[in-house]
């Protein structure tokens, strides 16, 4: 969803490797990496450790000693996923967080990934992220990200419903295994359905007067790193950073309080939760932007209707996205099962929250 992303001058440069990782063997893959990076490591003192198969890409972990005070992460990206993902807005918005703190080191990219630093702390669950103490660290955090100015003067614009298209057209229309097809067919809605209701969801959002700002567009509870140390939190994955609608970014994390493995809504965050959520937001995006009025009610409550509206755009944008990895993805995930358990709560929410109203 990123879009003209402008670097400023003084942001860190990203050396390019041509170097391509095997997934089949990406210790050795790595070593060569590390050449670069860190040429005074012994490859026989090297420890590689996958950290995750995540459900994009692969993630490995190299160190030295015992420690982990110094361990680079190398990104091996997924099957077809430049289907999906901008590498070129990815590492920019990576430079561009990473100049305002917001982001580790970018060490380097190379031909199929991307290797930096290790965030020290404990990627969290759902269960962490609707903790008062850390929700406001969240909030605060996701506020700051969205205060960065766009450096080049322009008006940002978000291009949520190019993206959406794009991806529209990706989807596929029948699946090789005869009981995928016939599942995909039975629970997905036929194209003509979603391509109305993306017409719809353009019309009615663009109309809510959300700001367009610099967004993570990916907060699910893996991607924020809290360090109990520090009492701070961190994001990681960038892949989908880029302008969007404010209320987009936070509507799509309050949608992840649910989980990607065992996905249950029960847990999205209820009505008090939010409104501390985002008065804790506002407060913090006030701040950063040195703006020096108080938060009142009705900009809370206005940013409530927005982002629960916004969060249907975020279960028909992952549904959509979903279903492109069920057709090209290697990773052993039920992909088409979550594309169907995101439309389903697409639709399942659209009539309690459109029936909320902007206050005068």
């Amino acid at each position: 969803m990123a879009n003209y992303i402008h670097v400023p001058p003084g942001s860190p440069e990203v050396p390019r490797l041509e170097v391509t990782v095997l997934e089949a063997a990406y210790r050795e893959g790595a070593l060569r990496l590390l050449r670069e990076l860190r040429p005074d490591w012994k490859p026989e003192d090297v420890t590689t450790q996958v950290f995750t198969d995540g459900i994009t890409n692969k993630l490995v972990g190299c160190y030295v000693g015992d420690t982990m005070e110094d361990v680079l992460l190398v990104r091996i990206y997924g099957n077809k996923t430049e289907l999906l993902v901008d590498r070129d807005e990815e590492v920019k918005s990576f430079r561009v967080l990473q100049l305002h703190g917001c982001a580790p080191k970018l060490y380097c990219t190379f031909n199929n990934g991307l290797c930096y630093e290790f965030m020290q702390g404990a990627a969290l669950d759902p269960e962490h992220v609707c903790n008062p103490k850390i929700s406001r660290l969240i909030a605060r955090q996701l506020a700051k990200i969205h205060a960065i100015h766009a450096h080049n003067g322009w008006i940002p614009k978000s291009n949520l419903w190019l993206k959406m298209r794009a991806y529209f057209s990706l989807v596929p229309t029948d699946f090789p295994d005869t009981d995928v097809h016939d599942r995909f067919v039975r629970a997905v809605p036929p194209r003509q359905a979603l391509e109305q209701e993306m017409a719809w969801m353009e019309a009615v959002m663009s109309a809510l007067g959300s700001p367009v700002v610099l967004c993570h567009n990916d907060l699910l509870c893996k991607n924020i790193i809290y360090n109990e140390k520090r009492d701070e939190v961190k994001f990681i994955d960038y892949e989908y950073s880029g302008y969007n609608y404010q209320a987009y970014d936070i509507g799509n994390h309050f949608n992840e309080f649910a989980g990607v493995n065992e996905v249950d809504y029960s847990l999205y965050p209820e009505r008090a939760l939010q409104l501390r959520w985002l008065r804790s937001y506002l407060e913090a995006f006030k701040e950063f932007k040195d703006i020096k009025a108080e938060v009142c009610d009705s900009e809370v409550q206005r940013l409530y209707v927005q982002v629960n509206q916004f969060a249907l755009a975020s279960h028909f944008f992952w549904g959509l996205w979903a279903l492109i990895q069920a057709k090209y993805s290697k990773i052993d995930f039920d992909f088409l099962g979550y594309a169907i358990v995101r439309l389903n709560q697409y639709f399942k929410m659209k009539p309690e929250v459109m029936g909320l109203s902007l206050p005068e």
